[in-house]
């Protein structure tokens, strides 16, 4: 199944339509056809994924389907936890302690167009609890920056094809994707290159994203990318890392929340303001106001 066809699948009808993030899915549905292609020399805006656009962590919600298709996953997943789990606080060995379960949840998948087909299968399965988790508040401002005809990009340490089948609900299918790259070790598919802290924007320079005009983010693992934005916008933050994005981020700063029950921020009733301002915009001068 492909990111349209997924769209397809997911467009909201009946009652689900009338939900507010049914609507607002719907209504960026419905504008969709008014995106032109952006110049080559338009504003860049990176947003992260998970916590930024949807209310989770998208990664993790894939790996537990996959591991839960079969009780001997299960059962091996519960064998390496106690070697694994505590891997994937830490930093240095998140990447090795995510490798694990992802390599119980794909045993005996050996390619990443296999490990697409079931991430795929998995976004069509789980329509309804999806679209719940997408922000309306952050598809607001991801589709205004579009509208604008900036060039936006998703950069996040989810596997790109979740991120772009989620993403197709709402009609961004096109947009480009930075995620983790997953490849073949061990008789499974593992994440070979993590999209995460410096590695992210290593990847987003090899790509000739580099020059960030504004960017959105939860994590403070997303400081090399916040810090290597003009107009950085922290979302949805833990309130234990607030203080750290104060410190390190320049002085007015935005921390907001978009809607993230648990998380921190100033709540905000809506994310673009009625003239178009958005959270990413200068201040205006006092005198303009």
């Amino acid at each position: 199944m492909t990111g349209r066809e997924v769209a397809a699948v997911a467009a909201p009808t009946g009652p689900a339509a009338a939900s507010p993030v049914g609507a607002a899915t719907a209504a960026t549905l419905a504008k969709a056809h008014r995106y032109t292609s952006p110049r080559a020399d338009a504003p860049l805006v990176v947003f992260d994924f998970d916590h930024t656009l949807y209310d989770g962590d998208s990664g993790s919600h894939l790996f537990a389907w996959l591991i839960k298709r079969s009780w001997w996953r299960c059962i091996l997943a519960l064998l390496l936890a106690p070697v694994f789990g505590p891997m994937v606080a830490f930093l240095p060995t998140r990447r090795a302690g995510i490798s694990g379960f992802v390599w119980a949840g794909t045993v005996g998948v050996q390619r990443v167009r296999d490990l697409d087909a079931l991430t795929d299968a998995y976004v069509a399965q789980h329509v309804d609890q999806i679209r719940g988790r997408l922000l309306p508040l952050a598809l607001e401002v991801f589709h205004a920056h579009r509208e604008r005809g900036d060039r936006v990009v998703v950069a996040t340490g989810a596997p790109p094809e979740l991120a772009r089948a989620i993403l197709a609900f709402a009609a961004h299918e096109d947009v480009p994707v930075v995620g983790t790259l997953a490849g073949p070790r061990f008789g499974a598919v593992v994440a070979a290159r993590h999209c995460h802290n410096e590695e992210k924007m290593r990847m987003l320079r090899e790509r000739g994203w580099g020059d960030i005009d504004a960017a959105y983010s939860d994590s403070s693992a997303d400081l090399p990318l916040l810090r290597a934005a003009r107009r950085p916008v922290v979302v949805n933050p833990k309130p234990g890392s607030i203080e750290r994005f104060r410190r390190e981020l320049p002085p007015g700063t935005p921390i907001l929340n978009w809607g993230c029950p648990g998380r921190g921020g100033a709540p905000v009733a809506a994310a673009v303001g009625a003239d178009g301002r958005l959270p990413s915009d200068p201040a205006q001068p006092a005198s303009a106001r």
